[in-house]
This record gives C-alpha cells, structure tokens and sequence, in this order.
C-alpha cells in the first residue's frame, strides 16, 4: 500500500479567466473547488492508475470537511487527523495563459497535535511499502518534522519519495536516514547548495553530484517543458519529453510525483519509472481539472519520451 502524507493540504480554488483585470472586477463563469495541496493532487492521480492508498495529513474545520467529503466522493481511502484550526483555500488565477496563485498560509498546529498524528503514521506503516510526501509543513511544525517520518520509514524499511522544498528539505538531506527520492528544481537545488543560481544542464549535472546529494539515491529536478535531469546512484541522465498544449499546468509536478511513486511501488525499472512519470505530468498539464488525467493519451506520449544516459 501507499501512503500519501499531506501535513497542510488546501481546497483549491481555480479560476480560468479569459483576462485578468487588476483593481476591477473579473467575473468568472466556472469556478472549481477541489480537495488540495500537493500531497492530495499526487492521490488522485494515483487512485486513477488504481493503485492501493491511503491519504493522510491534518485537516479542521468546515474547509477540512469539505476535503473528507471530496475525496469521498472520488471513492478514495483516507485517514486524517483532526485539528482545531481551519484547513486553508488556496487560489489559482488561469489568464492569458499564464498561473497566478493566492496561497493562505494555514493553520497553526500545536505539538500534541503533532504528537497525536505522528502515533497514526506509526500505525499506518504497518501496511506501507512506499510512502510520499508532499509539500509544505503546517505553522507550529519543527523544520525537522519530516525528519521524524524519515526515522520512522527507516525503522520499517518503507522508500519514502519526499517533494517539499526550502528549510524542511535541506534538514532532510542533511538528515542520517535520507529520502529515497527528491524532485526540487533547479532553483531548489542551487537553494540546498548555498548558490546564487544554476546556469544550465552542466551546471546542474555538477551541482547534483555534490557530497550534500551524493547519497541520495534517485534525484529528479523537473526542467519543465525540457523534461528532466535525473541522478540515479552515480549515473545521471537526461529525460526529453515532446512539446504540447497546456491547458493547467497545477499540479502537473504532482502528478509527476505519482508517476515515481507507482513505478517505485510496483518495482520498475528506473527507465520505465522515469518515463511514466513525466506522461502523467504531461497528461495533468492538458486537462482543466487539477490532479487529473487522461489515460487514453497514455501509450502516445510514452513512445515519445527518451530516457539517456549523459
């Protein structure tokens, strides 16, 4: 089973507006509610590929309903825990073909709620074999909490593929029970390593065989609509993806992260893995709703990605 952690999921809220109007007023004819936050996207992805999962995190409030009863809907597993602020609503602005994103902050969580959360983990690791997490840590959680699930994955021998970025990362590298898999960009990556920027791939190439990630065993750093750039052990390869039409491009990271999550689960190879990974995203990219795909372009796009070593 996998188990999918977000620690401060959102509804989100999207918006597609033919043009954005600032210090007026825009007027939208459809406006999406979705159960949310990088975690959530990554289930719904992966409950479309059929794959076994529970979805997990911390939720309160009427919003923290509203995402019980989305996900319900959808015929997911889930397992939260209850805490006593209100879960968030986060907002994107689709106009001119470009994203523009309102991010509440969230809830404060206190330790005892922190404490309560981590003995369900405990007990939903019995029936883990892969665990992802997604996102940003909720007010109230130490910069090292993530460390904490790392430590209890390694107890129980469990890979964990881990997508968040800033403080909560660069401890989790740093950290003696690492993740099985990371996929920052190239902005996140220049970030961990204390420089200003990174210039292009052989800049990357370096940076990623650097003694902070060595021991990392799979690093994926998206590179958008040029594919990716993966250090695989002590090999580093090149991902090319085919050029297509994006519709939404929220929450094609995510989908991408279902992609490594399911091959991992099912034991692929890294090849094979790498290449499901980036269709899904592909596929999130062309549709209007969030975490959402279309399988029957599948076999197209999987033709027409090369995956090669550099």
């Amino acid at each position: 089973m996998i188990v999918t952690i977000t620690m401060n999921p959102a509804v989100d809220i999207s918006y597609p507006l033919t043009e954005f109007k600032v210090d007026t007023v825009n007027r939208c004819d459809i406006a999406r509610k979705t159960a949310g936050g990088k975690g959530l996207n990554v289930s719904r992805v992966l409950h479309q590929l059929d794959a076994p999962l529970v979805a997990t995190g911390l939720v309160g409030g009427a919003l923290g309903e509203f995402i019980k009863e989305n996900l319900a809907a959808a015929g997911m597993r889930f397992a939260f825990s209850e805490i006593s602020e209100a879960t968030r609503n986060c907002v994107a602005i689709l106009h001119d073909g470009k994203q523009t994103e309102i991010l509440e902050s969230g809830p404060t969580v206190s330790e005892s709620e922190l404490v309560t959360f981590y003995q369900a983990l405990n007990d939903l690791f019995k029936e883990a074999t892969v665990i992802s997490i997604s996102g940003s840590l909720p007010k109230g959680a130490p910069t090292d909490f993530y460390n904490q699930v790392l430590d209890l994955a390694k107890l129980k021998q469990i890979p964990v593929v881990l997508d968040t970025s800033g403080d909560s990362l660069l401890a989790a590298v740093q950290h003696d029970n690492k993740p099985f898999l990371i996929k920052p960009n190239a902005e996140e990556v220049a970030g961990l390593l204390g420089i200003s920027e990174i210039k292009n791939v052989t800049e990357l190439k370096t940076s990623l065989q650097s003694e902070l990630l060595c021991d990392i065993p799979v690093i994926v750093v998206s590179l958008g609509s040029d594919g990716a750039l993966v250090k695989a052990e002590e090999k580093i390869y090149k991902v090319d993806i085919p050029k297509i039409e994006v519709t939404n491009p929220v929450g094609s990271g995510d989908a991408t992260v279902a992609g490594l999550v399911s091959g991992i689960y099912h034991g692929q190879p890294l090849t094979d893995y790498l290449k499901k990974a980036m269709v899904l995203g592909m596929l999130n990219a062309q549709e209007e709703t969030t975490g959402h795909v279309n399988l029957a372009h599948y076999d197209d796009f999987y033709r027409q990605i090369r995956v090669y070593e550099v």
